[in-house]
């Protein structure tokens, strides 16, 4: 059953009244039965390429499915990608994911048309198929570098960010504590710099002198709070720094290690102003690169449908190969009530569709083959050749 989250592709055998068809299939799914909206019916321009032998038929159309997957992938992975850099916002993704500047469904329902000039024709089904894999491929490895590049950015600034948040426990202390804090070029003492729980700041405060010996008294500074901590200067002589810091870790105070250097301080914020620079460098790259191989990538999509759609119409109709072709966006919920309708007015093919439906032998030939290959083509068989183009959901 086809997704009702998807635009389909129809192809039939070419009458010689491709409007009326396109007429009486529009009052069926319009009119009648009301499962599209006729701004969501288009007609659908398949070229006569040329078609080659048959078994180089059947092989592409084994071969088909395997791009398929991957270019519909490819698709994919730019949508999530732009997802990600603009924060899933779907009033700033409507303004990037777009094809040729139009959005998706002005691209398939507004008068789509192959690329002549990019995929001429008279190249072979072959030579089509491998200049689009080929640039889909590119696409790909270039949007893997470049998204990795930006996540390496990305990740180097987060980690010097994280630096900055959290409690005095843990923060970075570079944009806290300033030079007045320490002592310097004292032979015998040193600032110890401790963070106190806020349940025991009185506990600090009455016990910090008599910590150890040889601690300065009345040399508790407060420099900083937050909602869980107090950071505190203190002064002790080096010769009983550890000794202090063990009584603190006892007493469940949190020795902050830090040695004042401006020269420190001043390159950890260029380094963290570059990594800045750097990430918000490679985001607008990535975006605006994004933005242009999503509408590549998804023109390359539609035009390996609509190979698929040929491919297939030959090998279930047989020649000439001069086919019409629809695109349909069914309304929500409507899948077996558009199939119906789909059906009802091709259902004068299915003798030609399926040979199995005849009641006598084949009349040889080309028809004979297709009937030998045709459980290989379709698992799910309709009198029409169907493929979707998926949604891409905002």
């Amino acid at each position: 059953m086809p997704s009702d989250q998807s635009t389909w592709l129809i192809s039939v055998p070419e009458s010689g009244d491709a409007e009326g068809v396109f007429h009486e299939l529009s009052t069926k799914l319009c009119s009648s039965s009301k499962s599209v909206q006729p701004s969501n019916l288009a007609q659908l321009t398949i070229p006569s390429f040329k078609t080659g032998t048959l078994d180089s038929l059947v092989t592409l159309s084994e071969e088909l499915p395997k791009h398929d997957t991957f270019f519909t992938a490819t698709v994919a992975k730019t949508v999530d990608t732009l997802r990600n850099l603009l924060n899933n916002d779907p009033s700033k993704l409507s303004q990037h994911i777009l094809v040729n500047e139009r959005p998706v469904d002005a691209y398939l329902l507004r008068g789509w048309s192959w690329n002549e000039g990019r995929y001429g024709v008279q190249r072979s089904l072959r030579e089509m198929v491998d200049v689009l894999n080929k640039e889909m491929t590119s696409i790909d490895n270039v949007m893997k570098t470049k998204l990795n590049n930006y996540n390496l950015a990305k990740g180097s600034l987060v980690q010097m960010q994280r630096k900055k948040t959290g409690n005095l426990s843990v923060r970075s202390l570079v944009d806290i504590v300033r030079q007045e804090h320490f002592i310097n070029d004292s032979e015998y003492l040193q600032t110890v710099l401790v963070a106190v729980p806020k349940n025991l700041v009185k506990d600090w405060n009455a016990k910090y002198e008599r910590l150890s010996s040889m601690v300065v008294p009345r040399s508790s500074v407060l420099i900083a709070s937050d909602d869980e901590y107090s950071l505190f200067a203190v002064v002790v002589f080096k010769r009983v720094h550890d000794d202090f810091v063990q009584k603190c870790r006892d007493n469940k105070f949190i020795i902050r290690e830090f040695t004042f250097s401006e020269e420190a301080i001043s390159k950890q914020r260029e380094e963290l102003e570059a990594a800045d620079t750097t990430e918000k460098e490679l985001w607008t790259e990535l975006l605006q690169l994004s933005r242009t191989n999503f509408s590549e990538s998804f023109q390359i999509l539609v035009h390996l449908k609509v190979v698929q759609l040929f491919v297939e119409s030959v090998l279930r109709y047989g020649l000439p190969a001069h086919y019409i072709g629809f695109m349909i966006k069914p309304e929500p919920k409507t899948t077996k009530r558009t199939l119906a309708a789909l059906q009802q007015q091709f259902a004068y093919l299915g003798q030609r569709a399926n040979p199995d439906k005849r009641k006598t032998g084949g009349s040889g030939g080309a028809d004979d083959a297709v009937g030998e290959y045709q459980n290989l083509l379709e698992q799910e068989y309709f009198d029409f050749v169907l493929f979707e183009i998926p949604w891409i959901v905002l």
